[in-house]
């Protein structure tokens, strides 16, 4: 634990601005969020982007170098875009640093035939458009879980809780865990409370919500909270460093995730995009750092979660037998 994390925290600039007559009102107690996750901790770290062997190498050396805590990696262009080796090498590599391998599942809308995707309403989105696209997700579940990959992401909420019941009835580990993409982030209380009980174990909510958005999801649900610090520019290319304590303090359980704003887009990857993947990797892992500098100047860096922790307590389900 640094010094500053045992001082009292701090807003950012409120001794200067208190001095000028200019301070901000107290901070309210009843915003702030009353969970945590099992075992301890208010917040854990997640590298996102992560698309195989190589960038995850980079990642690892990458976070030793600036002493970066990971609990979660994540990659985005799915299961079904890894060999076998390559996916056996990425599950070797993270359980030899305990941090969590999270794959996304199968096609997605953006990627299908059908057109309404492309239109200015985008129609579906990434969901999962048919029977043989939930079958594609199901299949690279069933081959993740199989190779030791142990969370898996994904964008649609039939997917959700298809994986859910399989997981429930054994077909895939139980101890499986799902996040829901940012891509299909839950925007309310009531939807975030629906996808806690489709089986999400984490939920991404798109980072343009508001500190009182945060305070309003956490009334209802304790469910683990993804958000992105700084998004990439097709999720808005919002940077929110500074907001990060209020952020915990709000949100918690809450995952920092590291992006990149004015980056290019690189799913789906391959070796064309070698260059620009690297180098993205290793500046969310500096993105990362900068944040973690901002917490602990403000003598907020307390409550971090284990690491090697990765379960998400006790949560909500609806009835898979219903």
């Amino acid at each position: 634990m640094t010094d500053a994390s045992v001082r009292a925290a701090r807003r950012p600039g409120e001794q200067v601005l208190t001095a000028l007559g200019l301070g901000a009102p107290a901070l309210d107690p009843s915003d702030a969020s009353p969970h945590t996750f099992p075992g301890g901790g208010r917040w854990r770290t997640e590298i996102p982007s992560c698309e195989g062997p190589e960038a995850l190498a980079v990642v690892l050396k990458e976070s030793s170098l600036l002493d970066v805590p990971i609990h979660r990696i994540s990659q985005g262009s799915g299961v079904w875009m890894l060999t076998d080796a390559e996916i056996t090498e990425m599950v070797e590599a993270t359980a030899e640093r305990d941090i969590e391998l999270c794959l996304f599942t199968g096609p997605r809308g953006t990627w299908d035939i059908g057109g309404s995707t492309r239109t200015d309403s985008r129609g579906a989105g990434p969901r999962t458009r048919g029977h043989d696209a939930v079958a594609g997700c199901v299949e690279d579940a069933v081959r993740a879980t199989e190779l030791g990959v142990k969370c898996l992401l994904v964008a649609d909420e039939g997917v959700l809780w298809t994986l859910h019941r399989a997981r429930e009835a054994g077909i895939i580990p139980a101890d499986t865990t799902l996040k829901v993409s940012a891509l299909i982030g839950p925007v309310n209380p009531a939807s975030y409370a629906v996808y806690e009980r489709l089986g999400a174990d984490s939920v991404n909510v798109p980072s343009d919500l508001t500190l009182d958005h945060l305070t309003e999801i956490r009334r209802v649900s304790g469910a683990p909270m993804d958000m992105y610090i700084e998004a990439p520019d097709d999720l808005g290319g919002y940077v929110r460093m500074y907001e990060v304590a209020e952020l915990i303090r709000r949100g918690a359980p809450l995952y920092l995730k590291f992006g990149l704003s004015k980056a290019p887009g690189i799913y789906p990857y391959g070796h064309h995009m070698r260059d620009v993947t690297l180098a993205t990797a290793r500046e969310r892992v500096r993105r990362g750092r900068l944040a973690l500098d901002l917490l602990a100047r403000h003598g907020a860096d307390a409550e971090m979660a284990p690491l090697g922790s990765r379960m998400p307590g006790s949560l909500q389900r609806f009835d898979t037998c219903s």
